[in-house]
Parts: C-alpha cells; sequence; structure tokens
C-alpha cells in the first residue's frame, strides 16, 4: 500500500518540554523506529509533520529584528520544513540501515486569499504562555491569542488548502522508490497570482488538512494520522468512555470533537475515506496494527457488518 503518515506534533516536541534540539532529535528518533516498521511491512511511504511550536519560535527570534526586517510566514514555514525534515529524514535512513532512499521536498500548497480565515486567525502557533504573559506579548507584537487548554498560544490565518502545486516532483520521487518527507507545517502556504505566477502569504495550513489533500492527490491506500492518543473515543474523559474501533465519514464528521485537537484529525480523515481509502487515528507506536485495523480509529467509506 501507499501510506501516508502524518506525525502529530508529540512526534517532534512533547507539551510543556523545552523547544530545544537535542528533545526534538530525541523525540524524532523515536519516531523514525515507528515509521520504519511501515516500510518493513512492506508499504510504501510518504511522511508528513506539524511545525507549530518551531515556526512560532521563529517567529519570536525574529521579532528581536526591525519590524520590517522579520520573515512572513510563509518563509518561517520554508525554514521549519527544512529543519524538521533533515531530522526525520535522517534518523529514518539511520533506522532503516540506510536500505531505502528518503528525501525531504519542501512543499507549496495553494490556498485561497478570499479564505474567510484569513479574517478569524484560529492556527496556534508557538510555546504556550500563561493568560498574562500571553496578554502581554500579543499588545507588544500585535498578535490574536486564544485559549489552548489551561494556556493561552498565538494564533494565526490557516486557509483551506486547493491544490498542491508540487505534486509531479513529489510523484517522480515516489516512482523512484524514493520515502518522501513533504508537505511540512502543512505546506508553505502560496497564492497563484492572474499571470500564473505564485507567492507566498502569511498563514499556517493545517497539517491534517494538507496530509488529507496530499493523500487523496496521490491516490494513496491510506491515510495515518499519528498522535499520543491511542484512538478516538466517546464520553472520553468519562467513567463511560469508548474507543471508537470504526466509522462512516458521514459518523465521523457527526461526532462533537474539540476543534483544538482531535476535531481537524477527524475532519481529515473523513475527507479521505470518502474518497474510498482508509483513514485511520491512533498511536504513532501503533501504526502498523492501525493499517491492519488491530488498534486505533479507522474510518472507511463502508464499514463492515
Amino acid at each position: 500500500m501507499l501510506v501516508v503518515a502524518a506525525l502529530g506534533g508529540n512526534a517532534l516536541l512533547k507539551r510543556g518540554e523545552p523547544l530545544t534540539a537535542k528533545n526534538q532529535r530525541a523525540n524524532v528518533r523515536t519516531a523514525a523506529v515507528a515509521l520504519a516498521e511501515i516500510v518493513r511491512a512492506g508499504h510504501r511511504l510518504v511522511i508528513t509533520h506539524g511545525n507549530g511550536p518551531q515556526v512560532g519560535l521563529l517567529a519570536l527570534q525574529g521579532a528581536a529584528y526591525k519590524p520590517d526586517e522579520t520573515f512572513p510566514l510563509d518563509v518561517l514555514g520554508a525554514e521549519t520544513g527544512g529543519m524538521i525534515g533533515y531530522m526525520i529524514e535522517q534518523e529514518l535512513e539511520n533506522a532503516l540501515d540506510h536500505s531505502h532512499a528518503v528525501a525531504t521536498l519542501l512543499t507549496q500548497v495553494l490556498v485561497d486569499g478570499k479564505d474567510p480565515a484569513f479574517q478569524n486567525p484560529t492556527k496556534f502557533i508557538g510555546p504556550v504562555y500563561e493568560r498574562e504573559e500571553a496578554e502581554a506579548r500579543a499588545k507588544a507584537a500585535g498578535w490574536t491569542i486564544a485559549q489552548d487548554g489551561d494556556k493561552w498560544r498565538r494564533v494565526v490565518p490557516s486557509p483551506v488548502p486547493r491544490e498542491i502545486p508540487d505534486m509531479r516532483v513529489l510523484k517522480l520521487l515516489l516512482d523512484q522508490g524514493v520515502i518522501v518527507i513533504c508537505t511540512g507545517g502543512g505546506g508553505i502556504p502560496v497564492l497563484r497570482q492572474k499571470d500564473g505566477s505564485l507567492t507566498g502569504i502569511e498563514a499556517v495550513i493545517d497539517k491534517d488538512a494538507a496530509s488529507a489533500l496530499l493523500a487523496g492527490q496521490l491516490q494513496a491506500d491510506a491515510l495515518l494520522l499519528l498522535t499520543d492518543v491511542n484512538a478516538v473515543y466517546r464520553d472520553f474523559g468519562t467513567d463511560n468512555q469508548e474507543r471508537i474501533e470504526t466509522l462512516t465519514p458521514d459518523e465521523a464528521r457527526a461526532l462533537d470533537l474539540p476543534a483544538g485537537s482531535m476535531g481537524p484529525k477527524m475532519e481529515a480523515a473523513a475527507a479521505f475515506a470518502a474518497q474510498g481509502g482508509l483513514a485511520g487515528i491512533g498511536r504513532l507506536d501503533q501504526a502498523v496494527d492501525i493499517l491492519e485495523r488491530r488498534a486505533g480509529t479507522c474510518v472507511l467509506l463502508k464499514t463492515p457488518d
């Protein structure tokens, strides 16, 4: 099977963990071991990943410069895609004993400049803060902030991904048997101008939505949305919580899930599964079990009787 595996933020940095190269490297090394099992099981693999904390950190570092010298979010997205892709590429090559070619592709993703998201920022980036500190930083830097669990974070526009202009290059790499790391952080957001040229735009695309678009355009067999939760649950956090094993796309969309956590994953899973593939949500270390429907939550166009 052709598998698109989307790594959740926990694969790179656990909540509350200092955003250091050492911590990211250690987490990526663990992730690479799990991803290698997908390859050893005989599947072709494409890897995507988030970049929220990393792009936020670069934006903070940029704030030390004069306002007209700071880099826009599309450029920061490219920087984080290269940084994180390098770590995943190297650690996966090591985990596979250099038996497979692995490449990172900085991937442009087309969005619509009239997307309502530009008027309603919702995408979390950067570190978490106590409310007082977040409000102070927002006032000083002109941020929009929102509550994330019991903390506060910066939010930026997150337009819907429409097209992946680099699809031709992706397919060339896959045809040569290369394991590809792409659409990092949801991809680099770009607009198509009237003359057909592309230009970057200030935004961060949701990684799960971009991964679903990628998997659909590649006609992948499976999309894995890998996180630190072993499945989606009904009545999560209560004495009556129950793992959801299988859903149809319509059933998945009918669930009332938090927009800041599992909601986008389930929407992405439903969008991909509606095209006929298997979408699975679950733990990174259970990736192969999810593919074989022994773990996680699976979304399928037609569920078994």
